[in-house]
């Protein structure tokens, strides 16, 4: 029976490692295996992956994917089944009492209430999103619903921010 003190690597599977560069007498030395002058005898080249020759690499000459869209609004989720959990009859539920009940970390762009999980209760929410489904079943609870408007957000409405082109062409009308 073997054990492990008597484990060896099959002959042949173990190759010291090349020494490069130390004598004539080792057949590695002088150039040390990379020829005679040309880019690929420099030291610092070639060294990175996706290098083709100095030839544009493919990462590079394919287009790039994707958008970021500057106007894209993150809103914090909140499901029914939370709402019902940790507020009592008849409560106001707004950002505020969401951030302090321990619902919500981070406001992001607003408070979306989705209707997952089922409504016992008469509450008066306020939010800057509402699901339909959500919305129905907050009103079949006796509840209400208030739509918070997106001005206090002081976020820019579709179709405003940057305009590069209009601010350049009004600066070239201005200088002539």
């Amino acid at each position: 029976m073997y054990s492990l003190s008597d484990l060896k690597a099959p002959k042949n599977s173990r190759h010291s490692k090349k020494r490069v560069g130390r004598g004539q007498g080792s057949g590695w030395g002088k150039t040390a295996g990379r020829g005679g002058k040309g880019q690929k005898a420099r030291t610092g080249n070639m060294h990175f992956e996706g290098f083709e020759g100095g030839q544009m690499p493919m990462q590079r000459r394919f287009p790039k994917f994707g958008f970021f869209n500057p106007f894209r609004r993150d809103f914090a989720e909140v499901n029914l089944s939370m709402l019902d959990h940790c507020f009592d009859a008849g409560d106001s539920v707004d950002p505020e009492a969401l951030v302090n009940h321990g619902i919500v970390k981070d406001l992001k762009g607003g408070i979306k209430i989705l209707g997952n999980g089922q409504l016992s209760k008469a509450l008066k929410i306020s939010a800057h999103r509402v699901s339909e489904s959500a919305r129905v079943a907050i009103e079949k609870a006796g509840g209400t619903v208030t739509l918070i408007e997106d001005k206090k957000l002081n976020l820019p409405k579709r179709g405003e921010g940057f305009r590069f082109r209009k601010n350049a062409k009004a600066k070239s009308a201005k200088n002539s």
